[in-house]
């Protein structure tokens, strides 16, 4: 049994520990520590996690960092979106949103360039938020029970958290089709599409921390990235066969995106698709009754940020998601889902049609000059 080091209360939103290592160095570990709401990605969540991690980066005796969530549903099922909508609700909501969102960004981005090795265990419930945190770690692992989306659709968002980045890394439109849809995937469709790096068994995790304190680590963050692969790799290999995904078995289907130019004619298409496959049924399900506004987000969101650097896309992201606050879509769409559960959003724009060109045009207007920018520092890397 591994002995921890706790550095802070067990009752913090995350829980902040470390495990001593064969030689003497330390393994830190996050644990973002809130099973009832499913890990829910709260602000008081964010403003520890960033410290900490720079902390740790600048600590000679801190060798990597594992990510993990708190029970065995979830990872982290996605923002805390409540408390946004009651900042909407106030009639005030800038200030909030804008702070949220800013944080958040800064934390994805700051995963993203970690110098040392992060493993972000990903079992259970992965979405949203949870996806941004998982999505930079250097080390990204899924499990049998990994349950992976981009569910914005359902609440008048779009994929952010840095979807503009890395949707363009997966197989050529599968990223909209994903964000149209907000189809889940498994462990699988995570390692097919470039959100996973290594399938271990769930069961595995505790064998995976005692074989990490096992190890020798090194000085360099480029040896301990690569004693940390080797390790993982080794519980690869007698973790078996992962459970078959939808992806791959589903890409020609969903690259026939690509024979249409209109935004229309790609949701006629997903949802005219006559199949009997499940996966598919629950994709059409949710683009039917999802946002038509973020539909229209989702398609720009992706034309806008090709070719764009991971700094830039979080600074593009900011904009979009303070302009949400202000619309009303993402307001009505958290009440439905999550405040009053009616599951009937009554969205201002029902169709595709009713959008105005200009409205989804405002959500792209730069609202800061470079210097002003809450995301300024970001290195455009």
């Amino acid at each position: 049994m591994i002995e921890l080091t706790q550095l802070n209360s067990s009752d913090a939103p995350v829980v902040f520990e470390t495990a001593a290592a064969a030689n003497g160095s330390l393994i830190g570990f996050a644990t973002l520590n809130a099973p009832k709401s499913l890990n829910a990605l709260n602000f008081a969540m964010i403003k520890l996690l960033e410290p900490q991690l720079l902390a740790w980066a600048d600590d000679s005796n801190i060798a990597m960092v594992i990510i993990k969530g708190a029970g065995e549903k979830a990872f982290c099922a996605g923002g805390d979106v409540v408390s946004l909508h009651n900042a909407m609700n106030s009639g005030e909501p800038a200030n909030l949103i804008e702070d949220y969102f800013a944080h958040e960004y800064r934390l994805d981005h700051q995963i993203h360039c970690y110098d040392k090795p992060i493993l972000v265990w990903g079992n259970g419930i992965v979405m949203g938020g949870g996806l941004g945190l998982m999505a930079g770690a250097s080390h990204r692992v899924v499990t049998e029970n990994s349950r992976i989306a981009m569910p914005e659709l359902t609440i008048g968002l779009y994929p952010d958290v840095g979807g503009s980045y890395f949707l363009h890394k997966m197989p050529e439109h599968v990223g909209l089709f994903l964000g149209l849809t907000a189809a889940s995937i498994n462990c699988d469709d995570a390692m097919y599409v470039g959100l996973a790096d290594h399938y271990l068994k769930a069961d595995k995790f505790d064998t995976l921390i005692e074989q990490l304190c096992t190890i020798k680590w090194g000085k360099t963050a480029s040896l301990n990235h690569d004693k940390l692969s080797s390790l993982l790799t080794e519980l690869d290999n007698v973790s078996g066969h992962m459970p078959k995904g939808n992806v791959k078995t589903q890409l020609a289907t969903i690259q026939k995106l690509g024979e249409f130019t209109d935004l229309r004619d790609k949701v006629n298409y997903i949802l005219n698709l006559e199949t009997d496959d499940t996966w598919l049924i629950r994709a059409q399900q949710a683009l039917k009754h999802g946002c038509p506004l973020s539909c229209a987000l989702v398609e720009r969101q992706l034309a806008s940020s090709k070719g764009k650097s991971l700094g830039e896309c979080f600074q593009m992201e900011l904009g979009m998601s303070v302009r949400c606050g202000e619309v009303g879509e993402f307001q009505e769409g958290i009440r439905a889902l999550l405040i009053d559960k009616d599951g009937a959003p009554n969205w201002q724009f029902k169709t595709l049609e009713q959008i105005p060109d200009e409205l989804v045009e405002s959500f792209f207007v730069q609202r800061w000059d470079h210097n002003s920018h809450p995301l300024k520092q970001l290195t455009q890397g």
